[in-house]
């Protein structure tokens, strides 16, 4: 990647459309989107795999990981849970 936002082959590697922010990986799929507001993090994520299937959901607050964080293995199935506060993980579910 380099400094204009855009990967080599010409693919941006992120947009923002209001408050929410997408980034994208070199094929042009969706790696990422939530809310960005204040030059911060905010709000629910969801990331995904080049093959458009969720990976990782959570929330933030002010760019910390703030609530419940789950994560997929391949097959779709819940591989881990847990809660965070300010950053720090306090709870594994």
């Amino acid at each position: 990647m380099d400094k204009d936002g855009f990967y080599k082959n010409g693919q941006k590697i992120s947009e923002k459309n209001g408050d929410v922010l997408t980034y994208f990986y070199k094929s042009g799929k969706k790696k990422a989107e939530g809310k960005f507001i204040k030059e911060k993090f905010e709000g629910k994520w969801l990331f995904f795999g080049e093959n458009g299937k969720l990976l990782q959901e959570g929330e933030f607050l002010s760019n910390k990981k703030n609530g419940e964080w789950k994560r997929y293995n391949a097959k779709g199935e819940l591989d881990y849970h847990a809660e965070f506060k300010d950053g720090k993980q306090v709870k594994k579910i």
